[in-house]
């Protein structure tokens, strides 16, 4: 397991802020055993543990195969439906969405190798990530990866605790499949827009892996 580059500030500056939150509260109280300090140390390495344990890269066997599409980001599958996209396609395309908890590895994953087509952010609200009008109306990054005839969109949303989306594509880059796409700060969702009839290998409710499991077959 490694740590991602995006949580290095995030881990530094955590750290000094509770170390010095807990020396100034044993010399505020003239105890450096009572109950009170032991408690508060043991909470502040617990808070810290869990803030290196969201950036954390695990080590996994990733899957790569031209013909699926892989899970962009570790989460819990919320939606599978038909929907009619405004912001690119302009037609009905079949959206799958990833719900990520604060617990999930957050780095996300190109879905398929190919050439990006379009990358935009998009600013806005910060509604709970499984409302369905996050997908429109939350702060959101969108890409679209082309692989021969098979465009892809994928949609980073901030949820109600996420408030800084990050990521790497550009138009006119080729990415390969499972390389990292960008990353997401604490709890947040990925919608995948596919060609409507795409065959989808999950069903509601399902846990994925980002890099691992496989969405759907192109």
């Amino acid at each position: 397991m490694t740590i991602h580059r995006e949580g290095t500030r995030t881990i530094i500056y955590t750290a000094i802020f509770l170390l010095a939150l807990n020396l100034l509260t044993s010399k505020l109280l003239a105890c450096d055993f009572c109950w009170i300090t032991i408690s508060l140390w043991v909470i502040s390495f617990g808070l810290w543990l869990f803030i290196v344990s969201f950036f954390r890269i695990p080590n996994r066997n990733l899957t790569v195969n031209d013909q699926l599409v892989v899970s962009p980001c570790d989460g819990k599958v919320v939606v599978i439906e038909e929907i009619f996209d405004e912001e690119y396609f302009k037609d009905k395309r079949l959206q799958v969405s990833i719900f990520m908890s604060p617990a999930n590895v957050h780095v996300n994953r190109n879905p398929i190798s190919g050439e990006v087509l379009y990358s935009q952010y998009h600013k806005g609200k910060y509604l709970v990530a499984w409302n369905p009008k996050s997908s429109t109306e939350n702060e959101r990054h969108s890409v679209v990866i082309k692989k021969g005839n098979h465009p892809i969109l994928v949609k980073q949303i901030a949820g109600a605790l996420a408030k800084r989306i990050v990521n790497y594509l550009h138009v006119g880059q080729s990415v390969k499949q499972t390389d990292e796409l960008g990353f997401i700060k604490f709890g947040s969702r990925v919608d995948l827009l596919l060609p409507v009839g795409t065959a989808i290998n999950v069903s509601l409710n399902e846990v994925v892996k980002g890099g691992v499991s496989v969405i759907a077959t192109l």
